[in-house]
């Protein structure tokens, strides 16, 4: 399958790598592909120049965020929450109309320092926000509750015997979302629902980042016991 993944953050990086891995043709999507290849410090999270990882990862192709959708099958939002809506704008309401889009940004809110708030809770989330922006887009929300080493390798707790939360409108789309999931190594996928389950999965975002300080690592994940 063809798969755009926006974004080249650490989580972009992370699951573009790991679709590849797994047979995928994988473009990644960028607002501006000379400005990312002519990064030559660490970004603002400490990851490497994209173009120092991009020589590990020849596989990867970088394009535009409009380009790289147009040729998707499937399109990752892997941007940060407060980006996402311009990303996607970007990529094009023709380069995401009746594709599948995995959702897998958290709305953060910063702005108070750390740790992050919510910018949208309750009555509401990031993914429906994303799906009345591109009504003719599927999207799907999963992965959000988890590290980016976690999301592209469950394996590397417990064998993937942990809990990933599935949620969208779209009973296909939601198949071939899973189908990915199960592909990386995910045994323990639970669909929630509608697309409006969405809120619940990132309003586990507050009690993550908890456990994130509690724990003094990103390295885990929640197991639905049942």
């Amino acid at each position: 399958m063809k798969i755009a993944v926006l974004g080249t953050g650490s989580v972009g990086r992370t699951l573009a790598a790991a679709f590849a891995r797994v047979g995928h043709e994988v473009t990644v999507g960028t607002r501006d592909v000379a400005g990312t290849l002519a990064r030559t410090e660490p970004d603002g999270m400490g990851n490497e120049p994209y173009r120092t990882w991009a020589q590990a990862n020849p596989a990867v192709r970088l394009a535009a965020f409009a380009d790289a959708a147009a040729d998707a099958e499937l399109v990752v939002n892997a941007t940060s929450g407060e980006a996402s809506l311009a990303a996607l704008r970007a990529a094009g309401p023709d380069g995401l109309a009746g594709k599948v889009v995995l959702d897998v940004a958290n709305p953060l809110d910063f702005s108070q320092g750390f740790p992050p708030t919510l910018s949208v809770q309750g009555t509401d989330s990031l993914a429906e926000q994303l799906q009345r922006a591109f009504p003719q887009a599927r999207i799907v929300k999963a992965l959000n509750t988890m590290t980016a080493s976690i999301m592209a390798d469950p394996r590397r707790l417990a064998d993937g015997r942990h809990t990933v939360f599935v949620s969208g409108d779209d009973d296909a789309a939601k198949k071939t979302v899973t189908g990915l999931l199960e592909q990386l190594g995910h045994r323990d996928v639970i669909e929630l629902g509608d697309l409006s389950t969405a809120r619940g999965a990132e309003m586990l975002l507050p009690l993550w980042l908890r456990l994130y300080a509690a724990l003094g690592t990103s390295e885990f994940n929640i197991k639905v016991v049942r």
